[in-house]
């Protein structure tokens, strides 16, 4: 059972360190953006994430808003 268990935490212990070799070993190292937002293909197509999306229909004004703030 500890045989199993240290070898698999030297397994995963390995599979970290082969992942995180550029952040981890250069002076600039970060780890590549995934999101939505950090392609440029994406953006060029006007693709965006749900999350701003969201957050930009959030902020967009309302027609309600709008109408009463014309009338007053």
């Amino acid at each position: 059972m500890i045989k199993t268990l240290l070898l698999g935490i030297a397994i995963l212990s390995i599979a970290i360190l082969l992942m995180g070799i550029k952040v981890f070993f250069t002076k600039k190292g970060e780890f590549p953006n995934t999101h939505i937002s950090g392609s440029k293909a994406m953006r060029d197509r006007g693709i965006s994430c749900a999350t701003s999306q969201d957050r930009e229909a959030s902020n967009r004004e309302s027609l309600i808003e709008k109408i009463l703030k014309e009338k007053v």
